[in-house]
């Protein structure tokens, strides 16, 4: 019966590619302000990170950014339906890219593509997707036909190589050394194993430093990649590979990707990603901020 029903909600997701992107959009608008009010708990984490992260914004200003960002985050879930099933012709009208030259390194190094947990980022990687093969780390979900439609989703556009994070750094590294441009979130919280303690927003974040291990194994370039949601779709943001990195050590590269991400967010706070408890782990001593 589960399997019925999962295949049922496909079919409806189905559906909504056909739609106009402005109808997905005002679908996502009421998603979004029913999320807000009817998800407590998540709605909970998301003040509680604002507070955290701007305590010099009044309660008003951060309920404002919550409420939007319940909104984007909907509208981002509905748009995936596109990714998933509509047209190669259309994605590339709806989601727009500069600085794809930099996807290559003209010295022929690995290349690491760092996007932050920012609304858009799927709709980068579908893009990305049609420029060059990547590699990803892909957590398998437990509904089977959820977890078939995204992994397809993901390998729609290219031969994408998907790894599990229990598989480690050694095959990662290995599909760099192969060719593959690996597409790195860098900013979730995964727990103590492996994870140091840095400052996000002044406030010390587990945090893995993947991408200065990465770089100083492989001689990879950084290349950032920043995905904005915008009125008539998304605009992808290639940059120039980061100079001098890594640098002295792998802690000051850690607090450098936190600061970069940190500038990116003032950008637009709105559509980073507020609903994970990005400070769940604490160290030695500190009280928890999710009750």
């Amino acid at each position: 019966m589960k399997a019925v029903f999962s295949h049922l909600l496909v079919g409806l997701l189905w559906l909504l590619h056909w739609l106009p992107l402005s109808a997905l959009r005002g679908l996502g608008w009421v998603v979004g302000r029913l999320l807000y009010v009817l998800g407590r708990e998540r709605r909970k984490v998301a003040l509680i990170n604002l507070r955290l992260c701007f305590p010099e914004k009044t309660e008003h200003e951060r309920e404002v950014i919550a409420r939007r960002h319940f909104v984007s985050f909907s509208q981002a879930v509905l748009d995936r339906t596109l990714g998933w099933w509509a047209s190669q012709e259309r994605l590339e009208r709806l989601i727009r890219i500069t600085g794809s030259e930099h996807l290559s390194d003209p010295d022929g190094k690995p290349l690491i593509l760092l996007s932050p947990h920012f609304v858009g980022l799927d709709a980068g990687a579908s893009r990305i997707s049609m420029l060059v093969s990547g590699c990803s780390v892909y957590s398998n979900q437990k509904n089977p036909v959820f977890n078939k439609l995204l992994y397809d989703g993901r390998r729609r556009f290219c031969d994408a190589l998907l790894l599990s994070r229990q598989d480690g750094m050694r095959k990662i590294i290995k599909a760099m050394k192969d060719g593959y441009v690996l597409y790195y979130l860098p900013d979730m919280d995964f727990g103590p194993k492996e994870s140091i303690f840095v400052p996000f927003f002044g406030v010390p974040a587990a945090t893995i430093p993947g991408v200065s291990r990465l770089a100083r194994l492989t001689g990879a370039k950084v290349v950032a990649c920043i995905t904005r949601q915008v009125a008539n779709g998304y605009e992808v943001e290639i940059m120039p590979a980061w100079d001098n990195f890594p640098g002295a050590s792998v802690e000051a590269d850690t607090e450098f990707v936190n600061r970069f991400i940190e500038s990116q967010v003032l950008r637009m706070p709105e559509q980073y990603f507020w609903l994970h408890k990005r400070f769940k782990t604490r160290p030695p001593g500190e009280q928890r901020f999710y009750k």
